[in-house]
């Protein structure tokens, strides 16, 4: 039995979602080359949160939804995902709990999940979940690692007191922390507990709007609520309102979300224009 239900997965399927035809093994190169597939493939969004649906860490509905239909998650389903494959395929993977750092002073639960991946001797952090400021490729995960990954956007991993380490961003304005983790390992439990507060909790930043990112090789798109954003490595970026109207139209033709017609009139409802 695995931690992550890995015998479960249907690798087959999983790969051919993400678009990921190389070789089958636990080594850095496949782990770098799924981790770009899945972050380039599969969208990062809350429809279900927002909709005030449930939101099940199964693996078997997990790939119903990310695998099965032209859908996304955010990052409990992501690499809840992501560690059963990585699991069929031989690699050792732990959960960890992460604290977002994006959103100026304000000091936030530990909400964010994200994985540690040991291979060849080193560990990797392991995120396809952290949206459009998020890694495009594994980091390692060691104090003062920094890297420029394939797409030009520059990551590093900063060390503080009792053994956190922070996950940064290099933009114009210097290094900016995205989120901070300690090395105490997480199961498949401790997700659910986070993703029952992120989904359900008022305070929770995934309640009552949609959110939707995507990484490409070219740019990153981030919507929230009305606003789609798009960023470049150089940190310029371009804004612009999203009307009602357009929200499935949009989440389909910039993230690749396909919604149903009941469900494209129900996000409309959730934009903040409609109330």
């Amino acid at each position: 039995m695995t931690t992550w239900g890995g015998e479960q997965i249907d690798l087959d399927a999983y790969l051919a979602r993400i678009g990921y035809e190389g070789e089958r093994a636990a080594t850095r190169e496949v782990l770098h080359a799924v981790h770009r597939a899945h972050v380039t493939a599969i969208p990062f969004e809350n429809v279900d949160v927002a909709l005030e649906r449930p939101v099940p860490l199964d693996l078997k509905r997990l790939q119903q939804k990310l695998v099965g239909q032209p859908r996304g998650g955010y990052c409990y389903e992501h690499n809840s995902l992501l560690a059963a494959a990585l699991e069929r395929l031989g690699f050792e993977v732990a959960g960890r709990g992460a604290r977002n750092r994006t959103r100026g002073d304000a000091l936030l639960p530990v909400t964010h999940a994200v994985l540690a991946v040991a291979v060849e001797d080193e560990q990797w952090l392991v995120d396809c979940g952290f949206g459009w400021q998020g890694l495009l490729e594994p980091m390692p995960l060691r104090a003062g690692a920094e890297v420029r990954q394939s797409d030009g956007w520059t990551f590093g991993i900063g060390a503080e007191d009792e053994g956190i380490l922070v996950l940064r961003s290099l933009r114009a304005e210097g290094w900016v922390d995205l989120y901070a983790f300690a090395p105490q390992t997480l199961y498949p439990g401790d997700f659910t507990v986070m993703n029952h507060y992120s989904s359900t909790h008022p305070r929770s930043s995934f309640v009552g709007k949609v959110v939707a990112h995507r990484i490409a090789l070219d740019a990153r798109y981030g919507f929230v609520a009305d606003t789609l954003r798009r960023g470049r490595a150089d940190g310029s970026f371009t804004e612009r309102s999203v009307a009602p109207d357009e929200m499935a139209g949009v989440l389909k033709e910039v993230f690749g979300i396909g919604l149903g017609d009941g469900d494209g009139a129900a996000v409309r409802r959730v934009h903040p224009a409609a109330g």
